[in-house]
């Protein structure tokens, strides 16, 4: 049976509300940067009106130790999940052009179909360890306005579902006891609120922006405020929107937290070119969908996911790769399958991708690079794949220079085992004026039938770069 629609959402309370709001005293408004508008009494309750200054002090930025921190964790899980999930449709922008018929229908009966009765947080949790995800960012609210924890703002929340439990506490509670750091994805958009304002519902006209919509603004910062101080420690916060305020109002509650989009570069579905300064993070799904799709989906094989962390590492990036649960609030098939190649991946080559920097180029050719953070490791990441089991292959590297004290072995196996093979396997190497030539052959055996498709990792250690080598292999990835 559906919910029972409660005044909140129901736009002629709504509206009758808003007539009747309170009027909000405006002091010293020459030296606040915003002001604040009356707020509807039905939504009264939880917006605390915020002063928060949009200027760089004392809340103005990630701190640079923090973003080391962050470019370290390397690899994080994104969860795309709402209200709009058992549809199988694209996460709220199904409403954008939609009629006001539509839209009633969709914000009156979905609450009435969540209840994810299979929800086990915990394997989620265990299932991102196991593949190596450092931090975990979770949709606490998405553009379509309905809030996964228990808001005092609106009732447009899960606390009025069939489920009604707090998804958001028992989401970072699982993450957090596996140890996996914590992240908010919020939206400072609200479909909801635009519903009930009667606008049209749009990303881009001027009342979507809160900046624009000061009721919007004062949902928005009491939402932020009850995340940031109602969750435990919460690490990263992705705005998807508009930030202004929001982060602001995110430092003053913590100066410790990453604000991510918002504040740094988090490129969706693509890589740059070339490596980006600072830290930046790439957001990516394994197939086309962002949350569950259950039909006509294509996924990306895990060695494309695999290449994909790999090319990002390179460059500088974390990648932020993303799973969307299915109604009853399992992760499908196809991704955990896909999160179990790389699990395997990652246990044998983590080295090569935590707390690792940039090396003086991305790569030469199919082989891309990384450096343990302050060491002189390097390590080559070989994506031409496969190499066959128990085959040599030579590398010629131009950017890397050995020394006398350098060793050099793929990731994984000591080279000194001949249990698969006649001969040593171990690598050799040697160095001349046209680059670091190394020989290797891989030997771990990964499957039973000895064909593992995904990229070996070399590690060249007491590495010295070649800086002059630079042009030439920056103009022949040019060709």
């Amino acid at each position: 049976m559906l919910p029972r629609p409660t005044n909140d959402l129901n736009p002629k309370c709504h509206m009758n509300n808003k007539m009747n709001s309170t009027k909000v005293i405006i002091l010293g408004a020459l030296l606040l940067a915003n002001v604040c508008s009356a707020v509807p009494t039905s939504e009264a309750e939880g917006l605390k009106t915020e002063s928060v200054s949009q200027g760089s002090s004392p809340s103005g930025g990630n701190q640079p130790a923090r973003l080391g921190w962050f470019q370290d964790q390397a690899l994080g899980m994104f969860i795309h999940w709402g209200v709009d999930c058992p549809l199988g449709s694209v996460i709220s922008h199904h409403l954008v052009g939609s009629t006001r018929e539509y839209q009633d229908r969709f914000y009156r009966e979905m609450p009435g179909f969540f209840d994810p009765e299979q929800f086990k947080p915990h394997d989620w949790a265990r299932l991102a360890k196991l593949a190596g995800m450092k931090y975990v960012v979770f949709t606490t609210k998405h553009h379509a306005g309905f809030c996964m924890w228990d808001t005092k703002t609106t009732d447009f929340n899960v606390m009025h579902t069939p489920y009604g439990k707090d998804i958001t506490r028992e989401v970072f509670d699982a993450f957090r006891a596996e140890g996996i750091a914590i992240g908010v994805y919020f939206s400072p958009d609200d479909f909801w609120m635009l519903h009930q304002q009667g606008h049209p519902i749009s990303r881009t006209r001027p009342e979507a922006n809160p900046t624009n919509n000061p009721e919007l603004m004062q949902r928005n910062l009491a939402q932020v405020r009850e995340l940031l101080t109602g969750y435990g420690k919460i690490d990263i916060i992705f705005f998807d929107g508009e930030p202004a305020q929001l982060k602001q109002l995110a430092w003053k509650i913590d100066p410790s937290i990453i604000v991510t989009r918002g504040e740094i570069k988090t490129p969706e579905q693509k890589l740059p070119g070339k490596p980006l300064p600072g830290p930046w993070e790439a957001c990516f799904t394994m197939g086309t969908e962002w949350p569950f799709k259950p039909t006509n989906e294509e996924y990306k094989s895990g060695t494309e996911l695999i290449k994909m962390l790999i090319e990002t590492r390179a460059k500088g990036g974390n990648l932020l790769l993303n799973i969307g649960p299915d109604p009853d609030g399992v992760i499908p098939f196809e991704q955990t399958r896909r999160l179990r190649e790389l699990a395997l991946w990652m246990l044998i080559n983590r080295d090569a991708i935590y707390d690792v920097r940039p090396w003086i180029v991305a790569n030469e050719g199919s082989v891309w690079f990384t450096q343990a953070k302050e060491t002189n490791t390097v390590y080559a990441l070989e994506t031409k794949v496969p190499w066959e089991w128990a085959t040599w292959r030579e590398l010629t590297l131009k950017s890397v220079r050995a020394t006398a004290a350098t060793q050099i072995e793929i990731v994984g196996q000591t080279g000194d085992n001949r249990c698969w093979a006649d001969e040593s396997c171990k690598a050799t190497w040697h160095q001349d004026k046209d680059g670091l030539h190394i020989r290797a052959m891989p030997v771990q055996r990964l499957y039973t039938d000895c064909k593992w498709p995904n990229p070996i990792v070399i590690r060249i250690t007491q590495a010295q770069p070649v800086p002059e080598a630079v042009p030439d292999i920056l103009e022949s990835g040019k060709k």
